[in-house]
């Protein structure tokens, strides 16, 4: 049987900690105990059977710290890697093997000088080693969400194996990099099998972070806590009886893959095993919730959201002039000033003409990021600008946008979903911008419908109806704002507008723009993008009251 048939069917129960069970066999295993590989194959073995013997459903194979940011000599880790899971499927034949890949031990970029393809790089080539011979990849004991980012897209770009992942959280309900659980549920969920959480703390303090996990994803949900903490003497302080009786809870919960970290051995395992033999496996999670992030916030729900519109050089010659110098202190300025007024994303477009798009757009992404902790639409048409964006983008971004042109569909749509990002349809195609409501809603709805195809649920989709200048033609604003009406009500999604659009050319363009805001929120408007003005926000506070979101 499949591992992913398995896993639909049954509670799975994984392994156990190794590093703990093989210190108490050998003492001090070395600075690097994956080489007992070779050097004591007999009690690596050993322990996989315990924990088979023990009625664990998976093997992980001694891999964790088997990668080239470990082991400086990629020949070495790849040899190391092989030769840890061929011993694991020998050693637990009739059971699952899991590729354990543990983070490099580097510090990616901005933080540190490993860059995210680096990062990826090394974890490439790593299951490119290990892939053959195993089952499934557990990617694990994640701190640094971009770091995770790299190994799921190395695993899915270089392996066919169900992929599962998991972070390590502290007390303060964070990553030591400063994740939260909701912005790792949003971002991982849509690269991975299933999601989880391993390390750091016991059972019972795990808990508010599975919680919120949860509440955020539809994928199967893993936990392998640790024992408790240890003393000085490395005893660690939850029995295997507490243990299981914690896991209780996430069972109840809808937790479906358990296992143990630090501390745990195979009692604790016999444990589990008892516990996923009585339960029964709950459905999965359906999420009803729109949700984008960056690595530290998590936009969610039905609310009114203003995304900041000042990074576009259109119009911005200072902007424009700094992006095809380089200067991004600007691009960071501008970023900075909106979040500070109250923007709750940022609009970011490279769309001079001359310049390298992909090149500039993404460098723009990692700039913003490494001083601003808002969500992010990257705004282009460009397939490869798109693309190089959401690689380096840290979190899951909105992708703005797509049309109702097949071609553009086509082409935009399966980067998005690779990626995991949500997307902004624009009610245009071929023929233009429709004059009518009614035409705006079809396009929604081809849009929409083609996002299905590839796998998106009407929470990934936020439609635009798209403003014009009221001073060129007033009356299409009032079908600007009947066609939003109508895509909330017939399509039941998540709709934008573009507020300083209206005022274009009008001769008192804040006070326009203020009365245009004031009625696309009423309107249905979710995500206003505009000038983060404190008149602008003042009008966003209004409307939450008025339409009962505050």
């Amino acid at each position: 049987m499949l591992f992913s048939d398995f896993l639909k069917q049954n509670i799975v129960v994984f392994d156990g900690a190794f590093g703990t069970v093989l210190q108490k066999k050998i003492g001090n295993p070395g600075a690097i105990p994956e080489l007992l590989i070779f050097e004591r194959p007999e009690v690596i073995e050993e322990i996989h059977r315990e924990y088979a013997a023990a009625g664990a459903d998976v093997i992980s194979a001694n891999t964790f710290g088997a990668n080239e940011g470990k082991i400086s000599d990629p020949a070495l880790s790849a040899k190391l890697t092989k030769q840890a899971v061929s011993l694991a499927r020998k050693a637990a034949k009739e059971k699952f093997v899991a590729l354990d890949i543990g983070p490099t031990g580097k510090i990616l970029e901005p933080a540190g000088e490993l860059t995210f393809e680096e990062a990826y790089g090394i974890f490439a080539r790593q299951i490119l080693a290990g892939k053959d011979g195993a089952d499934l990849i557990l990617i694990e004991t994640m701190s640094d969400l971009q770091e995770l980012r790299a190994a799921l897209l190395a695993a899915r770009e270089n392996s066919d194996l169900p992929v599962l992942c998991s972070m390590t959280f502290t007390e303060s309900g964070r990553t030591f990099m400063g994740c939260d659980p909701v912005s790792y549920a949003l971002t991982a969920s849509p690269l991975s099998d299933a999601v989880g959480v391993n390390c750091s703390l016991g059972p019972d303090k795990l808990l508010p972070v599975v919680q919120k996990i949860l509440s955020h994803t539809a994928k199967p949900v893993l936990v392998q806590a640790n024992a408790g903490l240890p003393d000085a003497q490395m005893r660690y302080n939850v029995s295997a009886d507490d243990f299981a009786k914690a896991y209780e809870k996430f069972l109840a919960l809808g937790v479906c893959i358990i296992g143990g970290c630090c501390g745990t051995s195979p009692e604790y395992i016999q444990k589990l095993r008892a516990l996923a033999d009585k339960a029964v496996p709950s459905a999965p999670h359906r999420v009803q919730k729109f949700g984008v992030c960056s690595s530290t916030k998590a936009i969610t729900g039905w609310d009114i959201q203003p995304v900041g519109e000042r990074i576009n050089p259109t119009g911005k010659s200072d902007l424009e002039e700094a992006i095809r110098e380089g200067n991004y202190d600007v691009v960071q300025s501008y970023a900075l000033d909106q979040m500070d007024e109250g923007a709750a994303l940022l609009d970011v477009n490279a769309g001079i003409a001359g310049i390298d798009e992909a090149a500039a757009l993404s460098r723009m992404i990692r700039e913003i990021q490494a001083v601003c902790n808002l969500p992010l639409l990257i705004d282009s048409t460009n397939p490869a600008a798109i693309e190089q964006s959401l690689r380096v983008y840290c979190g899951r971004a909105i992708v703005n946008s797509v049309t109702g042109e097949e071609a553009i569909l086509r082409s935009i749509l399966p980067i998005a979903k690779k990626y995991g990002a949500s997307v902004v349809g624009l009610t245009m195609d071929e023929h233009g911008i429709p004059d009518t409501a009614q035409k705006r809603l079809n396009i929604a709805k081809k849009i929409l419908r083609t996002a299905k195809e590839y796998g998106f649920s009407e929470q990934d989709i936020i439609i635009d109806c798209l403003t014009t200048a009221a001073c060129t033609d007033p009356e299409q604003l009032a079908v600007t704002l009947e066609a939003t009406r109508l895509v909330k009500r017939e399509l039941n999604v998540l709709t934008m507008l573009g507020i300083s659009n209206a005022s274009f050319g009008y001769p008192h363009r804040a006070e326009m723009s203020a009365a245009y805001l004031s009625a696309a929120l009423l309107a249905g408007c979710d995500f206003p993008i505009l000038n983060p003005s404190e008149k602008n926000m003042r009008v966003i506070e209004a409307c939450r009251h008025l339409r009962g979101e505050n």
